[in-house]
C-alpha cells in the first residue's frame, strides 16, 4: 500500500474506534488496521450498564456496531492484518502486517489486551473443551450444567451472573476471602440463588477426558488440595476464566517505554516517541472501561492531528 495516511491506528476497540471517530471527523485520512474482529474484549461483554447513554439491555456487540458505523460515515477506512513489524523511528511510521506495508504521519496504538491465562496444567488441552473466557460466546453449551468462574474483580461476576442465566449451579473461585467487584455487582451476585463461592482458594490443575471432568483447587492458607469431580449424570462442567488482561505490546519492547507490559504515555496519550500515540487498555492508567478506552482515543486523535500541523 502505497497511500500515506496522516493516521494510523492499531486496534478496532472502543478506544481504536473512538480514535478513528475524532480522526476522521477532523478530515485527516485515516486508516484502522485490527487484527482479528471489531470491539476487542467489549464484545465478549453480555451486559453494559456504566457507559453513559447506552440503551436498556446494551451489549458490547450492539455498542461496537454503532461505534463502527460512526467511524465508517466519518470516512475511516479499514484493513483486516496482523502487524508483525514496527517502524517509528522516522517523520514517517510504518507498520508491517503479514498482508502489506501501511505508512502514516502519526501512530495511535490501541491493540489492547488479552484474556490472562491461569497458567496450570491442562488449561491448554482443554481451552475450547470446557475451559473458556468468553461467557457470551460459550455460556449456551452449559445449560443445566454447572460451571465455576475463575476470578473476583467485576467482569468476573458480572459474567459469572450472565451464567446463571444458563447453568444450574455457578460457582466463583477467588483467591481472597472477599470479592474484589464494585458493591453494587456484588449485592446482586450474593442475592442469586444459583450463585456459590469458594474463597482463598486458586486452580493448580484441570483434568479431563476429551472433556473438562475434574478441577483441583489449593487453598492458599492451609495448602490443602481438593479436587472438584463433574457429577455422575453431567459427565464435565464449565470453568471460566477473568484473572484480567496482558497488553499486546510484544511489538514495541525496545521501542516505547513499557511499565509491567503497560505502554508508558503522559496525560495527552504522547509515548516516548514522536508521533506515537496509545490509547486504552494497552497503556498504564488507573481504570480500564470502556468509558476511559473511548477518552483516550478522542484524546489520542486530537493530539495526532496537532502534532501532523507541527510537521
Amino acid at each position: 500500500m502505497n497511500k500515506i495516511y496522516d493516521v494510523l491506528i492499531i486496534g478496532a476497540g472502543p478506544a481504536g474506534l473512538s480514535a478513528g471517530i475524532y480522526a476522521g471527523r477532523s478530515r485527516l485520512s485515516t486508516l484502522i488496521v485490527e487484527k482479528d474482529k471489531d470491539g476487542g474484549q467489549i464484545v465478549i461483554t453480555s451486559e453494559i450498564e456504566n457507559y453513559p447513554g447506552c440503551l436498556e439491555g446494551e451489549s458490547g456487540p450492539t455498542l461496537v456496531d454503532r461505534m463502527v458505523e460512526q467511524a465508517k460515515h466519518f470516512g475511516v477506512e479499514k484493513v483486516y492484518d496482523e502487524i508483525v513489524d514496527v517502524k517509528l523511528d522516522g517523520k514517517e511510521k510504518v507498520l508491517v502486517g503479514k498482508k502489506g506495508e501501511y505508512r502514516g504521519k502519526a501512530l495511535i496504538i490501541a491493540g489492547g489486551a488479552s484474556s490472562r491465562p491461569i497458567g496450570c496444567p491442562g488449561e491448554k488441552t482443554f481451552t475450547g473443551k470446557g475451559v473458556s473466557y468468553c461467557a457470551t460466546c460459550d455460556a449456551p453449551f452449559f445449560e443445566d450444567f454447572e460451571v465455576f468462574v475463575v476470578g473476583g474483580g467485576d467482569t468476573a461476576v458480572e459474567e459469572a451472573l450472565y451464567l446463571t442465566k444458563f447453568a444450574r449451579k455457578v460457582s466463583i473461585i477467588h483467591r481472597r476471602d472477599e470479592l474484589r467487584a464494585v458493591k453494587s455487582i456484588q449485592e446482586k451476585a450474593f442475592a442469586n440463588p444459583k450463585m456459590n463461592f469458594i474463597w482463598d482458594s486458586v486452580v493448580k490443575e484441570i483434568k479431563g477426558d476429551g472433556l473438562v471432568n475434574s478441577i483441583v483447587l489449593e487453598n492458599v492458607k492451609t495448602g490443602q488440595l481438593t479436587e472438584i469431580k463433574a457429577d455422575e449424570n453431567d459427565g464435565t462442567f464449565g470453568i471460566f476464566v477473568f484473572i484480567g488482561y496482558v497488553p499486546k505490546t510484544k511489538l514495541f519492547e525496545g521501542i516505547l517505554n513499557l511499565e509491567k507490559g503497560y505502554i508508558v504515555t503522559d496525560e495527552n496519550t504522547k509515548t516516548n516517541v514522536e508521533g506515537v500515540f496509545a490509547a486504552g487498555d494497552i497503556r498504564v492508567k488507573s481504570l480500564r472501561q470502556v468509558v476511559t478506552a473511548a477518552s483516550d482515543g478522542a484524546i489520542a486523535a486530537v493530539q495526532a492531528g496537532k502534532y501532523i500541523e507541527s510537521l
